[in-house]
């Protein structure tokens, strides 16, 4: 089959179409012919040489695809009511960016209804990383304030979307006011644009002085601190990423008086009975609000497997609004 390697760390030019064994699926396992293939910035700092895929997994980049059932574990897959020829996307450990990837079934879902391949592809890993972190992790409850930074990154245009279609405000922060246009478009109630405003000023002023109750952080670093500034009593700050640095300087005190706190998470390492059950969540609770149409993927853009390259530099440039997806 063909794939996308990472032929040594380093910018996107490393990325080389090559060729590897079909692989095959293991005990509770099926094999998907990819369609699609989504990518994420865990894979960009994989390439770099920063987020090394678990011991024992593949090393080929990708973490979601969306394609049609070819083999798998008859037993698990007539439990998960899938059948070979069935339409389905998963979220996977690695080996996304491939012809045939290799995934759990328990972290497959089935292929909303009237959904084309690439926008299914586009569903998986921020869906889950959406749900386990802010409505497991953070606990978001319906007439409560979401802050999002980064509101039109992959997981920020899943996270404004969900957390409106649950009930809560949600305040998405983003680097351009067309960026902030597409988050109010999206169902953000307000948008702060991060790079003319102080967001702590701007989420105090929304919320009246109350502040926000959960914020999801991407950035961590010295974002920490003012997000600290800006929580409400009991808030919680949900951190998934740490683009802006591992170390935080916060104030303590503000942390015990309003009795705040501060988590996160990564998703890749978790078990797949983990992963199983955010995924029983999603078909219950997810799946229905995208076939009816009241959450939606958001596609910037589709590269050819081969240019797997350019939609690397595509993302690090952080000029799209939404999913970049390869297609075989």
């Amino acid at each position: 089959m063909r794939a996308v390697e990472i032929t040594s760390f380093g910018g996107p030019e490393v990325l080389r179409l090559g060729e590897r064994p079909v692989p095959q699926p293991g005990v509770g396992e099926l094999l998907i012919r990819v369609a699609a293939s989504g990518i994420n910035r865990p894979d960009v700092l994989q390439r770099m040489g920063h987020y090394a895929p678990p011991s024992g997994t593949s090393d080929l980049p990708g973490l979601e695809v969306a394609g049609v059932v070819e083999s798998g574990d008859a037993a698990a897959m007539a439990e998960a009511g899938i059948r070979v020829g069935d339409r389905v996307c998963a979220l996977v450990v690695g080996g996304g960016y491939a012809q045939w990837c290799v995934a759990p079934v328990v972290q497959c879902l089935p292929v909303p209804d009237g959904f084309s391949d690439v926008e299914a592809a586009s569903l998986p890993e921020t869906f889950f990383t959406v749900w386990s972190n802010v409505f497991d992790r953070g606990h978001l409850q319906a007439g409560e304030s979401l802050l999002v930074q980064g509101g039109t990154s992959g997981i920020g245009v899943t996270a404004v979307q969900l957390a409106r279609a649950f009930g809560a405000t949600v305040i998405a922060t983003a680097g351009s006011d067309e960026k902030c246009a597409a988050c109010l478009q999206l169902g953000a109630h307000e948008a702060i644009n991060y790079k003319t405003q102080d967001f702590v000023a701007e989420a105090n002023r929304i919320t009246q002085g109350k502040g926000v109750d959960v914020v999801l952080d991407m950035v961590a670093g010295d974002y920490v601190a003012r997000e600290v500034q800006c929580l409400a009593e009991d808030g919680r700050i949900v951190i998934i990423a740490v683009q802006g640095g591992i170390k935080s300087d916060f104030n303590a005190g503000l942390v015990l008086r309003r009795r705040l706190t501060i988590t996160g998470s990564t998703l890749r390492p978790r078990s797949v009975a983990f992963k199983g059950a955010i995924a029983r969540a999603l078909r219950e609770h997810v799946w229905p609000l995208l076939v009816a149409g009241r959450v939606r993927p958001v596609i910037h853009s589709t590269f050819a497997a081969t240019e797997a390259a350019k939609a690397h530099a595509l993302m690090e440039s952080n000029q799209h609004i939404g999913k970049i997806v390869l297609t075989w």
